[in-house]
C-alpha cells in the first residue's frame, strides 16, 4: 500500500485564523468553531499507481484540494481485480466525511457479477462519475493484423491471444462477445493494469488488446483502434476512424464504457453527516467548469472529451446497466463457455 498527499494552505490557513482571533480582530468562536473539511481527506484507490485512475484522481484532487482547502491523501490497494481496495475501505474506514473510494465502476461492478464481495453492496455507493472512457480493440501498428476484420479472420484460423487489464472487465466483455458473435477464438488474458497490457500488445505476446481507448489514442505511433465498443466514435481523427462493434458486425451491445471513474462513499456518511457530504457534493462539482481543472488534466493526455459530471442517479444507472450486461456474459467473464 502506498500514498500521495497533494499540497494544501490548510495548516497555514489555519494558523492565521487563531492568530487574528487572538489579536482580537474575529470572535474567538469563530477562529475555533468546528468546521469541515478539518484535516485532510483520504481516497482508497483499489488498483496500483501510475494507471489511469490513478492519473485521473490526481488531475481532479490537485483541483478539488483548492475549493475544499485540505490535501487528498491515495492510498493504493491492488489485488484480486480491484477486490482488495473495496474491502479495505468497507472494512476500515470511518464513516466520518474524510474517508472516500476512488475506483473505474465497470470493471470493479463486473467483479461484483462473477463473486459477491464479503461486505453489503447496499451500503455503498457512487456518487459522482469523473469520465467515460469507451472500451476498444486495439493491435500493435507492428502487427500483422491491422484491422478488426484481419483479426476475425485469423481467429477462426487459431486461437488469439488478448491483452487485458482485468478478466471481469467491460472491454474483455466486450471482445469476447465479439468473438461468440463472429466464432473467431479469443483467449483474453489478464494483465494487470493498462500499462503492462499495452507492453503485453507492443511486444507482440499478445495479438491484440482490450482496454479503454484513453491510453492508446494519445499513443498513436505505437498502437492502432481497430474497433470501438460505443455506439459512436468519440474520438474519430485520433482512431483512424475506427468503426463500431455494433455498426460494423450488426450486433446490438449497449455502449460499454469501460473507463467510469468516480469517487464511492458508504452511505453511512450521508446518513450521519448529511451536512459534510453536500460539502463535497457542492465544491466537487465546481472542478469540472474550473479551467485548471481543464489544464491539469490535458497533461495527462488522456482526451477532454471524455470528462463530464455525472451524479448519484447516472452512478447507480451505470452501475445497474453494467451488472445486468455482466449477468448476461457471466459464463465469458468467468471463463466457463
Amino acid at each position: 500500500m502506498s500514498k500521495f498527499i497533494m499540497p494544501s494552505r490548510r495548516s497555514f490557513l489555519a494558523g492565521s485564523a487563531s492568530t487574528v482571533a487572538l489579536s482580537g480582530l474575529l470572535p474567538a468562536t469563530s477562529a475555533f468553531a468546528a468546521k469541515y473539511p478539518e484535516r485532510n481527506i483520504s481516497v482508497f484507490v483499489p488498483t496500483r499507481e501510475g494507471g489511469g485512475a490513478d492519473r485521473n484522481l490526481r488531475a481532479f484532487t490537485s483541483i478539488w484540494k483548492t475549493k475544499l482547502g485540505v490535501n487528498f491523501e491515495g492510498a493504493y490497494y491492488p489485488g484480486a481485480a480491484g477486490r482488495v481496495g473495496y474491502e479495505k475501505y468497507m472494512g476500515l474506514a470511518e464513516s466520518d466525511g474524510y474517508n472516500l473510494l476512488f475506483g473505474n465502476m465497470g470493471p470493479e461492478v463486473l467483479n461484483w457479477v462473477v463473486k459477491p464481495p464479503s461486505f453489503d453492496l447496499s451500503k455503498f455507493m457512487y456518487f459522482a462519475q469523473v469520465d467515460s472512457d469507451p472500451g476498444i480493440i486495439f493491435v500493435s501498428r507492428k502487427s500483422k493484423l491491422q484491422t478488426i476484420d484481419d483479426i476475425i479472420a485469423e481467429g477462426k484460423k487459431r486461437t488469439l491471444n488478448v491483452g487485458v487489464s482485468r478478466l471481469a472487465h467491460p472491454a474483455t466483455l466486450g471482445a469476447l462477445a465479439l468473438a461468440k458473435h463472429s466464432g473467431a477464438q479469443f483467449n483474453p488474458i489478464p494483465l494487470s493494469g493498462g500499462k503492462n497490457t499495452r507492453a503485453g500488445v507492443a511486444t507482440g505476446e499478445m495479438d491484440l488488446g482490450a482496454l479503454p481507448s484513453g491510453g492508446i489514442v494519445n499513443r498513436a505511433k505505437s498502437f492502432k483502434v481497430v474497433l470501438m465498443m460505443s455506439h459512436k466514435n468519440p474520438l474519430p481523427e485520433r482512431s483512424d476512424n475506427a468503426p463500431t462493434m455494433n455498426q460494423h458486425f450488426g450486433m446490438n451491445m449497449p455502449s460499454l464504457i469501460a473507463g467510469a471513474r468516480a469517487f464511492g462513499i458508504k452511505k453511512e456518511v450521508i446518513e450521519k453527516h448529511p451536512d459534510r457530504f453536500k460539502t463535497l457534493e457542492d465544491t466537487l462539482k465546481t472542478v469540472y467548469t474550473d479551467p485548471a481543472y481543464k489544464t491539469a488534466y490535458e497533461k495527462t493526455k488522456a482526451p477532454w472529451e471524455f470528462i463530464g459530471y455525472g451524479g448519484p442517479d447516472a452512478c447507480a444507472k451505470y452501475a445497474a446497466d453494467i451488472t445486468a450486461i455482466g449477468k448476461e456474459f457471466k459464463d465469458l467473464l468467468s471463463g466457463k463457455s
